[in-house]
Order: structure tokens, then sequence, then C-alpha cells
């Protein structure tokens, strides 16, 4: 049997194309606590700034701006999303069909074994069997040596 030196999982990597690398990394961007808590600080303190200005609300009260930027950000986020899913998707795919690959291949293995075990154990008893009867042999006759 062959055996491969890279896992499924490096040989799909290379596969990927570079808007599916892209798409992984602002969906791991996007998915991380660092994000989320980026993005309310800076949220925050866009409030704060726009409330307590003293010469210039760049967005006055109800943020018009800042709905725009997060509708912005939001029409770019979802698209980003389904093309991980779907990459992933895909990825589990894959994994399914090597886990069958790998238990087709075990059962073969398995079966082989059990042929191998089956004729050392027929060997064993056609050698018990024989020991047996020459035994039996020679003590029914008198005066051989067993």
């Amino acid at each position: 049997m062959e055996t491969t030196r890279t896992n499924w999982h490096a040989r799909h990597r290379k596969q990927l194309t570079f808007g599916q690398r892209v798409a992984v990394v602002v969906d791991a961007t996007m998915a991380s606590w660092t994000f989320i808590i980026a993005q309310s600080v800076i949220l925050t303190l866009w409030i704060i700034l726009n409330v307590i200005a003293w010469i210039s609300h760049w967005d006055p009260y109800p943020f018009i701006l800042l709905n725009l930027a997060l509708s912005f950000q939001a029409a770019y986020a979802a698209p980003f999303i389904m093309i991980s899913q779907n990459r992933q998707a895909e990825r589990d795919r894959h994994q399914a069909e090597e886990d069958f690959r790998t238990n087709v291949e075990a059962e073969h293995r398995i079966e082989a074994l059990q042929r191998k075990l089956a004729a050392i154990e027929t060997n064993k008893l056609d050698r018990i069997i024989e020991i047996l009867e020459k035994n039996s042999l020679a003590a029914s006759t008198p005066g051989q040596p067993i």
C-alpha cells in the first residue's frame, strides 16, 4: 500500500483559489473575539465623539454615516461568509470521501489478515492431526519407538 506524505487537508489547501483564501482569512477574522471587541470599541468611540463633540458633529444623532458604514460592512461580510461556508461544505465532503476510502482500505487489510490467520489455523490443525495420527499409528504397532 502506498502512503502519502501529506494529508488531505494540506492537499486541499493547496487547491484553494485566491478568492477562497481571501474568504477564509476574512471569515476567520470576522469570527474572532478580537474583531468583535475592536468593532465594539470603534462604535463606542464613534458615538461618544459625535455626542460630545464641541465643534463639529461629523455624524450627528441618529448616526446615518455610522449606519451606512455598518451596512457596507454587512454587504461585504455576507458573501465572504457564504463563500467560506461553501468551502467548508466542500471540505466536509472531501473529509467524508477520505474517511470512506480509509475505511474501505482498512476493511481490505482486515479481511486479508483474517484469511492469513485462517490459513495459519488450518495449517496448525493439519499439523496437529498429522502428529496425532503418527503417534496413534506408532502406538498401535508394538515394538516401535514413539
